[in-house]
């Protein structure tokens, strides 16, 4: 797959526009480790904001106090869901299951 030739101004606008993703997402993982807002709270973000609905899983869980590396990944590996997993691809029954285990976090 060729990438598409980006005029110098194309080139700063994607970037910017990268960077403010990754600043939201980011913002949302402090959050989470913070405890201002939940597991719960992110899967409803997500629904209608496009940034936090690319953020992958096991960044997520990864965010959540007392969970680590480990812990994400074997939570992941119970419930089926992959490693690469974005949280717009979850499913409705993987969405219950991290919320069953996660929901008050």
């Amino acid at each position: 797959m060729d990438v598409p030739s980006l005029s110098p101004e194309q080139r700063r606008e994607a970037l910017a526009k990268a960077a403010e993703a990754r600043r939201q997402r980011a913002g949302v993982k402090a959050q989470l480790k913070a405890r201002e807002i939940t597991l719960a709270d992110v899967l409803e973000q997500a629904e209608s904001n496009p940034v936090i609905a690319k953020m992958p899983v096991f960044a997520l869980l990864k965010s959540l106090p007392r969970v680590g590396e480990v812990t994400a990944r074997e939570v992941m590996d119970e419930i089926g869901i992959s490693a690469s997993r974005r949280i717009r691809g979850l499913g409705d029954v993987q969405r219950r299951a991290l919320l069953e285990r996660f929901g008050t976090e």
